[in-house]
């Protein structure tokens, strides 16, 4: 049975550089000497593609390398569950986790790689006073507690990259860089990442974006304009840049749409009316005409043309004619006679198709030679998304703060756009996995969770905050932090948005109580590793050696344990848990039998044969398609005997692979 320790590949984040050596080595064997890479012979493997310039395109500053390097460091942390802060904990399979973004993706890339089909993240804009994650290259899960007032500092604190400092723009690329790199590998061959930006870093972030997804799975830079600030000396900026890139383009589905806006009122307005008149879709024309005309300040408004009813749904009379169109003589296929073409047009079909829409109905004929053709709404009821969009930031200010309360949250973007690239990103998958790592107030849950609503999809999200603490003696952070306060929650920025969460999705089941979906979500908190790591007290040895006896920290419960062996095992932090009594022990099953653990304090010799044996009977019983692992307390065990005659009888049972910690 192998005990698992701190420095293994089982209690650490994937190992990012280990897996590139193994690819590489695959490729080109006879570069490696003695496990070492020879550079010199992989440059001549390499022949032309080696670029041996000293001076050569790209983004460079001082700090890169360690940044780059930062990205590759595996973390030993862990996320420790909250089922207290949690909704639905039981059922739901969405995410939000507080810790430091890069500590969490690393964590999360056993378990995700490969896996979420959109990121979309709003991280600071670098302009003065935005917060820069100091990143502690030896140590940046004890940076993260530091800096969230969990353990005493050195006077550490978040810092704004103030062009004062010297490295306006290098401390905030530092920050992106590896912070992007990890996110890329979480990416679906088929996913995309959204960044929003302005001024400030657009041009940084074009070309960081290029080094970390390639130029070649560019897709776009979406211009974002908001309202006019009339207070500019020279020109007043009123955009911002959402810049959009494939982790493989070829495999991004080739077209993106929209649902126009205001389509799905009148369609269910005219459901209702074909039930009411039937087959009298004159009568149903009127009614929807009217009903146009009572609804002239909505949306559904603009689609005004669309109310003549027939058997298939709304349509619209239009002129089958447009310039540079098709030129020929078009005969009636039931008289055979031509109709005549309006001078410098053509038509919008051949004599084929022409012959093909009569057949179907979809063809008024106005006189003998006078033709219209009839579009129907939900044929025509989707557009391309435009790189140019308009959205009022105080529209998502309004609604934020009826929802939470004025002032709790400066800035935050809008829930109505994320539910657009949301839209066009998720494409036909209705059970997307999305990510934010700079969450914020919780915007793209809050999209998530409205858009299924609207669509039936059940699209998950992942959600990572910083725990930023917030000060009421700041006059920016004094409404956020009282609105704590009356929560009853700590100070800080992770608190709200959890609480938008769950008010938002109050919100959404009162306005559709027949709704079923997942409006909940599980709270996960980074933390060190529950495993023991050796750290004597040079003035209490003694204790020092006792405390030490049992490998796992004292202060965590099973559950903490149980996740992070599902997660260090690469298990997704929502799979299916059972929990059974076997020989007077839980024992639990993650996953259908993937994992399967007792986390008792105590096995004695004589529960051995029992305890192994329940456990091998209800793997049989759950049958996994692929192998299982066992877990145990290193500790509990009476003996190494007993240890070793429970690994003998599960092995005989076909269950190898048992590990303790």
């Amino acid at each position: 049975m192998k005990k698992i320790v701190l420095n293994d590949s089982e209690s650490r984040s994937a190992d990012v550089v280990s897996e590139n050596l193994e690819h590489l080595k695959v490729l080109f064997p006879e570069a490696f000497t003695e496990g070492k890479v020879d550079f010199d012979v992989l440059k001549q493997l390499l022949g032309g593609s080696v670029d041996y310039r000293e001076e050569r395109y790209g983004l460079n500053w001082f700090g890169k390398r360690q940044a780059r390097q930062l990205a590759l460091t595996p973390s030993t942390g862990t996320l420790r569950p909250c089922p207290e802060d949690s909704v639905d904990w039981d059922t739901t399979q969405n995410l939000m986790i507080e810790g430091d973004n890069l500590e969490v993706l690393k964590l999360l890339q056993k378990s995700y790689a490969g896996k979420v089909k959109l990121i979309y993240i709003d991280p600071p804009y670098n302009r003065d006073g935005d917060v820069i994650y100091p990143d502690d290259y030896t140590n940046s899960v004890k940076n993260y507690q530091m800096l969230t007032g969990q353990i005493d500092s050195d006077g550490r604190k978040l810092t704004s990259a103030s062009e004062a400092s010297g490295r306006f723009h290098t401390d905030w690329m530092s920050m992106m860089l590896p912070r992007l790199r990890v996110a890329r590998t979480l990416l679906r061959k088929d996913g995309t990442i959204f960044v929003s930006i302005d001024d400030a870093e657009i041009a940084h972030v074009r070309l960081m974006m290029d080094e970390v997804f390639g130029p070649e799975n560019f897709i776009a830079e979406l211009i974002w304009e908001g309202a006019n600030k009339n207070d500019a000396r020279q020109i007043g900026v009123c955009h911002e840049y959402v810049v959009v890139y494939a982790r493989k383009r070829e495999s991004v589905e080739r077209n993106w749409w929209l649902n126009k806006e205001g389509v799905e009122p009148v369609l269910k307005e005219v459901a209702r009316l074909k039930k009411l008149h039937g087959t009298d879709y004159g009568s149903a024309s009127e009614d929807l005409a009217g009903w146009f005309r009572a609804n002239k300040a909505k949306p559904a408004f603009v689609n005004r043309r669309f109310r003549n009813i027939d058997d298939r749904g709304a349509y619209k009379e239009d002129d089958p004619t447009a310039p540079g169109g098709r030129r020929f003589e078009l005969r009636n296929p039931r008289t055979g006679s031509i109709i005549p073409l309006r001078q410098n047009r053509g038509w919008s079909f051949d004599q084929d198709q022409f012959n093909r829409l009569v057949e179907e109905g979809r063809i008024t004929f106005v006189t003998e030679t006078s033709v219209m053709v009839r579009r129907y709404l939900h044929e025509t009821d989707k557009l391309t998304p435009s790189s140019v969009f308009y959205q009022p930031a105080r529209s998502a200010s309004e609604r934020l703060s009826r929802l939470m309360g004025s002032g709790v949250f400066d800035y935050p973007k809008d829930e109505t756009i994320l539910q657009k690239f949301i839209q066009m990103s998720s494409g036909e998958d209705p059970s997307a996995l999305v990510m934010d790592f700079f969450a914020g107030s919780g915007t793209t849950g809050h999209a998530i969770q409205v858009q299924n609503a609207l669509d039936g999809a059940t699209r998950r999200y992942i959600l990572v905050q910083l725990p930023e603490l917030l000060d009421a003696s700041n006059k920016d952070q004094k409404a956020a932090a009282e609105f704590c306060d009356k929560l009853g929650r700590p100070r800080n920025i992770a608190e709200l948005s959890k609480e938008r969460l769950r008010r938002a999705a109050k919100k959404i089941s009162d306005e559709n109580p027949k709704y079923t979906g997942d409006l909940g979500f599980r709270v996960f908190r980074l933390d060190t590793s529950n495993i023991r790591t050796w750290e004597p007290d040079r003035n209490d040895l003694d204790g020092s050696l006792l405390e030490n006896i049992d490998h796992i920290k004292s202060d965590r419960s099973e559950k903490d344990i149980l996740y992070e062996v599902l997660l260090k095992l690469g298990l997704d932090l929502c799979v299916p848990m059972e929990t059974r009594t076997i020989a007077g022990k839980s024992v639990h099953s993650i996953g259908a039998g993937t994992l399967i653990s007792c986390l008792e304090k105590n096995i004695t010799r004589d529960e051995v044969e029992l305890l192994a044996g329940g456990i091998a009977d209800w793997h049989d019983e759950l049958a996994p398609a692929g192998d299982s692992a066992v877990v145990f307390r290193d500790s509990a065990f009476e003996d190494d005997l007993t240890k070793s005659n429970l690994a003998a009888i599960l092995g005989q049972r076909g269950l190898r692979n048992v590990r303790s910690l």
